[in-house]
């Protein structure tokens, strides 16, 4: 009898805590959900500013969208496929037009990433060790990538003109380089101009990353590595580079993205008309849509482009992890 009385006692102690538990648990599901109610405005904003425009995009895509539905483009005629085949037929006029800006496009982003990592690690390597004037260089470093892209690209555009730009100036005035001044906006130099601004203007970016990329480096393996009688190239080879892999995997991915579907840049140095060098992939798709104003052949090439993005990015991402996961184990 008094075993009962004692458990009866027990109960209705741990009976008050018992009941605390579920009072505590709507203060623990309003603390986990209180991050995701925050990023709920922004998640609103992405949907309509990207998913939404990305929707209408891909059913514009089977329209037959033309200048004549512009005002109720909801009653434009079905075109189903015939825009995608029209894009892919390389035979026919827009397809080969096509064709050749994805490839100028892929030499364009190729050159341009390529140049762009390599300054950007070289002159972060660089800025590692300590010198008199290295805050202030680092912040010059930064002046292309802190500018807005038409004040630097209209800048530009006064730098490549033909008679009095300062590019001829230099090159065949004072360096004597150049048989006569150069059209650097028109003809096969258009090509060389716009990949000359893009890694002028992206390149700071990768030596920020990779700046502080470096920074998590421990300096005792340089070091250690000095000790062992390891030079300058060794290290960078041994240490620097693959305790960068991480960052140069993300670093590449989105200069890739960017370059790919640069529209500010040519679309300022040459407008509506981009010379055939320098004719890029996100140019000739305005051209498509808002020149010739066949919006549903210019949506098509736009959905073609996102998956060629998307398989590109799919496959970068499995190589690069395939191949730093023994590493990382």
């Amino acid at each position: 009898m008094t075993t009962t009385v004692t458990e009866q006692a027990t109960v209705r102690k741990k009976s008050p805590g018992a009941a605390d538990g579920p009072r505590r648990r709507p203060g623990r599901i309003r603390r986990i959900g209180l991050p995701y109610l925050l990023l709920l405005p922004a998640l609103i904003l992405e949907l309509l500013v990207h998913l939404v425009p990305m929707a209408v995009g891909i059913v514009m895509s089977f329209k037959e969208l033309t200048q004549f539905y512009i005002r109720d483009w909801g009653t434009a005629p079905w075109a189903g496929l015939d825009n995608y085949s029209m894009s892919v037929d390389f035979d026919a006029p827009v397809g080969e037009a096509l064709l050749h800006s994805f490839l100028v496009t892929v030499a364009f982003t190729l050159l341009s990433v390529s140049l762009c990592w390599l300054i950007g690690t070289a002159a972060a390597i660089f800025m590692q060790d300590t010198f008199r004037g290295r805050g202030l260089l680092r912040a010059l470093f930064l002046v292309p990538y802190a500018l807005p892209v038409y004040a630097a690209v209209i800048t530009w555009v006064f730098m490549f003109q033909h008679d009095n730009g300062l590019v001829n100036h230099v090159l065949h005035d004072q360096l004597h380089l150049t048989d006569k001044p150069s059209f650097w906006l028109i003809g096969d130099n258009s090509f060389y101009a716009l990949l000359t601004v893009s890694v002028w203007k992206g390149w700071p970016f990768a030596f920020l990353i990779v700046m502080a990329g470096l920074q998590n480096i421990p300096r005792e393996l340089y070091e250690a590595a000095a000790l062992d009688g390891a030079g300058v190239w060794q290290q960078i080879r041994r240490i620097t580079l693959p305790s960068l892999s991480a960052v140069n995997q993300v670093l590449v991915l989105v200069l890739f993205l960017w370059t790919f579907n640069d529209f500010n840049t040519p679309y300022v140095m040459f407008g509506k008309a981009a010379p055939e060098a320098a004719d890029l992939v996100s140019v000739h798709i305005y051209q498509a849509s808002f020149v010739t104003w066949n919006f549903g052949a210019g949506s098509a090439m736009s959905v073609l482009l996102l998956l060629f993005l998307l398989i590109v990015t799919g496959v970068y991402l499995a190589v690069t992890s395939r191949g730093r996961r023994p590493a990382d184990a």
